[in-house]
């Protein structure tokens, strides 16, 4: 009896290790093929990042940048709203309080985002414009009013005894500077926008900043105040014996549509003379490529050129040791031009601008192109009719 027992049991061991070596091979069989199917699934996917890689570089077109890739979400949504119209993602970035924060009412436009806006204000300053030396202010009102007192105060000796009597009492002025809009309406395909690896961001601010730029560097010098900024050279203009506030000073160079003869470079030196020392400190030489073209060959009376070029980088020239600033709205020399403005520019001319850059996607007026309407507010105007002084071309 026992022998036989012994017989079952061994006999029903060998049937358990049969089966548990069965489940386990069928098991492995499972894991084997489940790892050629994540292997096939890896490949796939592998090949399509390679084929979608291939595409973005037919053509030798340039790859998205990292920084297009990895952008902030109100940079990524405001590019889709350019490309598309696209303007969900700018009304939930709005409802977050996010970046665009401020919606154009009744327009459907929205304020640009961040980044583009402080490229687009960079170029600007870049240019050859007196916004580089003018006195630039942000305000959020329709208008900027400058208040500026150009009296003296009054004064006397006084004595232990006798009575103080009244000093002249100040005068001040107001000056209003208006703001104006200044637009720009670039256009560009569709079929252009929707290539993955244009730049749109880049492509519309170097567009609108190169389009301000020449339309604000006009207006500060020359804009006759409608419905555009006052330039400097539209104000009044007297000689400096006779000036008074709310005119300009000129200095004439004794010969019409020329420099003088005899001491050409006297002009210049009685220009700069002409403004007062407070002001002279930080002056700046005004003119276009022309008029330093003849400038800069003029000598002293020991032969000593007046020009010298700016030793280092980025240096501006000088005259008479005054930094020139070229700008070549400036007028040519002719007979009665005042081709030549000294002054200083931070007390003499105010710049005002809202600080927003406004963008409205318009793909319906000129199909199958899509306009791109930017629009900013900027005023400017003189502040200061003592900071500045002109040089006339004229006999008198």
């Amino acid at each position: 009896m026992t022998e036989t027992k012994s017989r079952i049991g061994a006999g029903m061991s060998e049937g358990q290790g049969v089966g548990v070596k069965a489940a386990l091979a069928d098991f492995l069989n499972e894991v084997k093929g489940f790892q050629d199917e994540i292997k096939m699934k890896l490949q796939q996917q592998e090949e399509r990042v390679t084929m979608i890689h291939a595409k973005s570089h037919i053509a030798g077109r340039p790859a998205l940048s990292a920084a297009v890739e990895t952008a902030a979400p109100h940079q990524k949504a405001f590019a889709a709203y350019l490309r598309s119209g696209d303007d969900d993602g700018l009304r939930g970035l709005m409802l977050e309080g996010k970046a665009l924060n401020t919606q154009v009412a009744g327009e459907g436009g929205y304020l640009v985002d961040p980044r583009t806006s402080e490229t687009i204000r960079g170029v600007l300053k870049a240019t050859a414009s007196i916004r580089q030396i003018a006195n630039v202010v942000n305000v959020e009102a329709t208008s900027f009013d400058v208040l500026v007192d150009h009296s003296e105060l009054g004064s006397g000796w006084a004595s232990e005894t006798a009575a103080l009597t009244e000093t002249v009492t100040p005068q001040i002025d107001r000056i209003s500077i208006p703001l104006h809009e200044l637009a720009a309406m670039p256009k560009a395909s569709q079929r252009l926008l929707d290539d993955s690896a244009f730049d749109i961001e880049d492509w519309l601010a170097n567009r609108i900043a190169d389009r301000f730029a020449r339309a604000e560097a006009g207006a500060f010098v020359i804009g006759d105040g409608i419905d555009k900024p006052t330039g400097f050279l539209t104000h009044p203009k007297v000689a400096e014996a006779a000036w008074s506030w709310g005119k300009l000073g000129y200095v004439a160079t004794g010969n019409d549509g020329d420099f003088a003869t005899l001491n050409s470079s006297d002009a210049i030196v009685d220009l700069v003379y002409a403004l007062d020392a407070e002001y002279r400190a930080n002056a700046t030489f005004v003119m276009n490529s022309k008029t330093a073209g003849a400038v800069r060959k003029m000598k002293d009376a020991d032969g000593r050129f007046l020009w010298s070029d700016g030793l280092a980088a980025g240096e501006p020239a000088r005259l008479m040791g005054y930094p020139v600033l070229i700008a070549e709205d400036m007028p040519d020399i002719a007979a009665g031009t005042y081709a030549i403005a000294f002054g200083d520019f931070k007390y003499g001319y105010t710049i005002a601008e809202r600080p927003d850059l406004r963008v409205l996607r318009d793909p319906f007026s000129a199909k199958p192109h899509v306009l791109f309407y930017a629009s900013k507010r900027v005023g400017g105007d003189v502040s200061d009719f003592a900071a500045i002084k002109l040089l006339k071309f004229a006999v008198a």
